[in-house]
Formats: C-alpha cells, sequence, structure tokens
C-alpha cells in the first residue's frame, strides 16, 4: 500500500518539478526526492561556507604573510578563486544533473579509476576530516566559556565534538526536509553574528580607528610558500564552494538554482570575509590577533562587552550550520560511489521510511568520530587542503576536456574557456607549491594513500574477488534489515 501511493506520489511530482532535468525523463519510484529550492540552495552555500573558517583561519592566514594588507587581499582573492571554480562546477552541474559532486564528472572525463581515487580519498580523508574540523572547532567555541582564563581539556573538547557528529548524523538520517529547515535555521542564526561583527568594525572605522590599516603591507612575508599556505587556510575558510553539487538531484529546477545560488551565495560570503577580517583590526593589531586563542571572542570581549556571551553562542550555531551542510551533501558522495559499485553496495541504499541515504551518512559520521580522537585543527587543515585541491584541479580540467570530447552534451550554462584555465592553473600551484618550498612527510603519506586506491580498486571493484562479496553479502542483509533500507528502484528500460 505504503508502495502504490509512493509511486502516485513520485508520478505527480515529475511533471510538476523540474521538468529540464536529465533525470525527469525516468519514472523513478524508489528514490532522492527534489526537495532543496532556491532559497535553501543559497542557505547550503552561505552556511556550509561560513562555518568554523572565519572564526579560526584569520590566524593562520595572517602567520604566513605577517602584515594587514597581504592578509585582506587573500582573503579577497580566495573568494575570487571559489567564485570562479563555483562558476566551473555550475556548467559540470547542469551539463551532468547527478549528485555526488566531483565523482560524476571525473566518471564521464576520465573514466571510473580518477572518480574511484577521488571517492576513495573523499570518504576516508577530505570529507570526514573536514566534518571534524569543523566540530573540533564547535567544541572549542562551546566549552570556552565554562574555562574562563585558561583552555579547555582535550577531552572535553573531543566529547563535545564526537556528541555533534552524532545529533547531526541522526538528524540528517532521519529526514532532508529536517536537514534542509535546521541549516535555513542556523544560516539565519550565523548572518546574525556576521552582521553584528561587521556593523561594530564600520562603527569603530567611523569613530577614527584605522590605527592597523596604516603601512598595511609593511614587514610582509611575500614568498610563493607562504601565499600558497596562506591561500589554504583561507580557502579552507571557504570551501563549501561545491556542495549544491553533491545533491543536484535534490534541487528543484537545477538548471536555474543551481547557478543562481552560486552567483549570490559565495560574492555574498567573500564580502562578509572581507568585512569581518577588517573589523578583527580595528580592535586588534597582528600581535594580538595571532596571539588570541579564539579571535572572534577576543573581538567580542572588546567590543560587545558586558553582551560579550553573544559572541561564543553565535559561533557555536555557525559552526554547527556548516557541519549540518557537510554531513547534508558528503553523505551523498558516498551514496552515488555505491550506487557505481564502488564502495559497499549497502551505502548506496535508500531509507524506507524517510527516503534518506541513511547508511551512507551514518558512516560517514563514524569517520569522522575517528579523525577527532587524534584532532589537531591546523595539521588536519593542511593535510585537507592538499587532498582537496589536486581533485578540484582534476575536475576542472575534466570541464575543459569534455568541452573536445563530449560536444554533443548539452550545456545551459557554458562559461569562458579561460576561467577552467585559470582554476586549473591555480591548482596546480596551491597542490606543488607547499611540497617544493617545505616539504613535509604529511604530504608524502596523503598522496601515498591516494594512490593506495588503486591497489583497492584492481582488487575489489576491477577482479571482484569472490570472497569479498561472500562476506559482504550477509553483512549488507543485516544492515538492510536492521537500518530498513532497500536498494534504489532501478528504471525499466
Amino acid at each position: 500500500m505504503g508502495e502504490e501511493s509512493l509511486k502516485r506520489r513520485k508520478g505527480e511530482d515529475k511533471g510538476r518539478e523540474d521538468r529540464q532535468s536529465i533525470q525527469s525523463h525516468e519514472p523513478q519510484t524508489m528514490n532522492l526526492q527534489k526537495q532543496v529550492g532556491l532559497i535553501s540552495g543559497i542557505c547550503m552555500i552561505v552556511g556550509t561556507i561560513i562555518g568554523s573558517g572565519i572564526f579560526v583561519s584569520p590566524k593562520s592566514v595572517l602567520a604566513n604573510v605577517e602584515a594587514v594588507g597581504p592578509c585582506l587581499t587573500i582573503w579577497a582573492a580566495c573568494g575570487v578563486l571559489a567564485t570562479l571554480g563555483a562558476l566551473c562546477f555550475a556548467e559540470l552541474g547542469t551539463m551532468i544533473t547527478k549528485s555526488g559532486g566531483e565523482y560524476p564528472y571525473l566518471m564521464e572525463a576520465f573514466g571510473p579509476i580518477p572518480a574511484f581515487l577521488f571517492s576513495w580519498t573523499s570518504l576516508l580523508v577530505t570529507k570526514p576530516s573536514s566534518f571534524a574540523i569543523i566540530c573540533l572547532s564547535f567544541a572549542e567555541y562551546a566549552s570556552a566559556p565554562f574555562y574562563p582564563g585558561c583552555d579547555p581539556p582535550q577531552a572535553v573538547i573531543k566529547c563535545l565534538a564526537a556528541a555533534a557528529i552524532v545529533v547531526i548524523t541522526i538528524v540528517n538520517s532521519l529526514s532532508v526536509k529536517l536537514g534542509s529547515y535546521l541549516q535555513n535555521f542556523l544560516t539565519a542564526a550565523k548572518m546574525i553574528i556576521v552582521t553584528v561583527i561587521i556593523v561594530s568594525g564600520i562603527v569603530l572605522l567611523a569613530q577614527g580607528k584605522t590605527d592597523n590599516f596604516k603601512d598595511s603591507f609593511k614587514g610582509s612575508k611575500i614568498s610563493v610558500s607562504s601565499i600558497s599556505l596562506a591561500f589554504y587556510n583561507g580557502l579552507w575558510a571557504y570551501d563549501g564552494w561545491n556542495q549544491l553539487n553533491y545533491i543536484t538531484e535534490e534541487l528543484k529546477n537545477p538548471y536555474r538554482n543551481l547557478p543562481l545560488s552560486i552567483i549570490i551565495g559565495i560574492p555574498l560570503v567573500t564580502v562578509c570575509y572581507v568585512l569581518i577580517n577588517v573589523s578583527y583590526f580595528t580592535v586588534m593589531t597582528s600581535t594580538e590577533l595571532l596571539q588570541s586563542q579564539a579571535v572572534a571572542v577576543t573581538f567580542g570581549d572588546r567590543v560587545l562587552y558586558p553582551a560579550s556571551w553573544i559572541v561564543p553562542l553565535f559561533v557555536v550555531f555557525s559552526t554547527l550550520g556548516s557541519a549540518n551542510g557537510t554531513c547534508f551533501t558528503a553523505g551523498r558522495l558516498v551514496y552515488v560511489a555505491g550506487r557505481e559499485g564502488h564502495v559497499l553496495k549497502i551505502l548506496s541504499y535508500i531509507s524506507v521510511k524517510h527516503l534518506t541515504p541513511a547508511p551512507a551518512i551514518i558512516f560517514y559520521g563514524a569517520i569522522a568520530i575517528i579523525y577527532v580522537i587524534p584532532g589537531d585543527i591546523n595539521s588536519l587543515i593542511n593535510y585537507f587542503s592538499f587532498a582537496v585541491w589536486i581533485f578540484y584541479g582534476l575536475t576542472v580540467l575534466a570541464l575543459i576536456v569534455m568541452r573536445f570530447t563530449r560536444k554533443e552534451l548539452k550545456r545551459p550554462i557554458r562559461v569562458p574557456i579561460i576561467i577552467p584555465v585559470i582554476v586549473t592553473l591555480v591548482s596546480i600551484v596551491l597542490v606543488l607549491a607547499p611540497i617544493i618550498s617545505a616539504p613535509e612527510l604529511p604530504y608524502l603519506y596523503c598522496t601515498l594513500f591516494i594512490l593506495s586506491g588503486l591497489i583497492v580498486y584492481a582488487l575489489f571493484v576491477h577482479l571482484k574477488f569472490r570472497w569479498a562479496q561472500k562476506i559482504s553479502k550477509p553483512i549488507t542483509m543485516h544492515l538492510q534489515m536492521l537500518l530498513e533500507v532497500v536498494p534504489e528502484e532501478d528504471v525499466p528500460e
């Protein structure tokens, strides 16, 4: 009975929503629902990007360039790069309207091996470490008011971060709409604190607090290595600019809403970030900012006292929103990789009751908790950025390649070819510069881990070892009954 009504409802929705979508000619039944509109799309971008980064990274960006002028320039340049990258992703996302971010684009352009390496690295390194970094930042700010004058114990921070991961995982497993509504609420909350910091900064500037901006390039440390490391930390704060590409199948009218969300969302974030940094520098010198444990809290103590408690409270909302957006979208990557047979099949199954990729989201949350245990934020960020920019560069290169190899594909959005060329070149510099100027072992470990995916691919995907399938079948069956999940229904030819 339930399945009959589900099929009927899907049939009605299909005619009404997104007639242009490549998926919409398929009579889908048990599938992900189109429930994310334009406002939710913008909130997903703004809410995921503005997370912990702007409250953690200002110190790291400044530490690498050592002066106010280059620091503000790098924040603006990171915004421009994120916008250019997102425009390339908008072309890819409207050309290939499949969820899973870079995964389906690499699959179309280069075949299964680069796509598998991307999913292998994302599932086990970049996405969970990103989730862990955000939740650790949340835990630091949430516990700070209870330990005045000293740092919170590491055990408290890690337990809080793990608890946040569990709650967000449960919410996103239960409902797409609940996850989406939570995202909208937390985005509104974080825009309040962003507005408070920006308005306070503008008032202070109007009062003549401009001492820290005089000779703003004096004493700066400029080298290819320092700039690329500063970019790593700045771009970490912008990470999330490609989040909507992970949920393309759930966007209402993606041809319109995907590019519009990008064009409105990312420039809005860039303006906010530059103005927030200007606000910090109105009350802190470079040295004071570098010595601050939590930059936004120091700002609140100096400017908003006695109401300074609102800063850590709203930063907590902000980081939770970013973590929720990351979980919402990354669960879809696991789901798509499972659908292609590149990870355990159970991970591509959909909850019968909630129509969410619940096993994928739970798997992702479990890996993120493992990353919380060693939990050093700065080393995690560098490790994450190195890996992620390899694949950003490859994906934008895929756009250039498909201009020549897949001319027949319909392109509702077509960016000038110079944009993907610039993004590809910048990503090459970002990947190579830190290795050449300051080689460190983590970069080697990261590269070896990515390449180890080739062995896994050869054994389990290409050769399809039978013993692995014998072990996985009973596990899949028991998990299927426990979680009440079923495979996505294949479309009859």
